[in-house]
């Protein structure tokens, strides 16, 4: 290949890399509301996200809102249904502004690989034990984890719902620059990996309790 012919090959490279990261950050942190009135929010989330969330709730039309997650990181597995992310995320809610009555937390028993997969299909049994099979909702989760949390919702729930999804933006980066910093570079590479598995890799029906 020639110099000029390098060169060209250099510049398309070079195009494609600055397209790629001014454009992936908005793609992973997706939103894309649907009219319902449940909402649900992963339980892992930071406090930011929660007065998101308790916000999203009182100002929308919903009637529950309903938390999602496992064995909180670091205790070893599962103990107790108190001592998961639904738990924790619940209790955030009701100090954020939300009344005790309308947050129902439940809980999953999976540790390692998968837990938001395995807190959906949660999610989905016990809609189905409470008759709201079928139900539209929204899920509200942090940044670049949304448009993986939407993909790994609707795989569990399948087409008999449609996840809408909210995703609440980290206040420690700027997501038009997300390279210029630690925080920034940590979430979306390590969520671009994660979705391209979500989305490529990803066997459902070997992983369903």
């Amino acid at each position: 290949m020639s110099a000029r012919g390098w060169l060209v090959l250099l510049l398309a490279a070079l195009g494609a890399g600055i397209f790629v990261a001014r454009n992936v950050q908005p793609f992973l942190a997706k939103n894309q509301r649907v009219d319902s009135n449940i909402l649900v929010v992963e339980g892992w989330v930071h406090e930011y996200a929660i007065r998101a969330a308790a916000a999203e709730f009182q100002t929308g039309r919903y009637e529950k809102i309903y938390t999602t997650g496992g064995p909180v990181v670091g205790t070893g597995g599962y103990v107790n249904d108190f001592n998961t992310s639904a738990s924790v995320g619940a209790e955030l809610l009701v100090k954020a502004g939300v009344r005790a009555e309308q947050v129902q937390m439940v809980p999953a028993h999976a540790v390692g690989r998968d837990r938001t997969f395995y807190s959906a299909v949660t999610l989905r049994e016990y809609f189905r034990t409470n008759g709201l099979a079928g139900k539209n909702f929204n899920v509200l989760t942090e940044d670049a984890h949304a448009r993986r949390t939407q993909r790994l919702f609707q795989v569990a729930f399948g087409p008999t719902a449609v996840v809408g999804i909210l995703s609440v933006p980290d206040p420690d980066y700027d997501p038009a620059h997300w390279w210029r910093s630690s925080e920034g570079v940590r979430e979306v590479l390590s969520e671009s990996i994660a979705y391209v598995y979500a989305q490529f890799l990803f066997r459902p029906q070997a992983q369903v309790p």
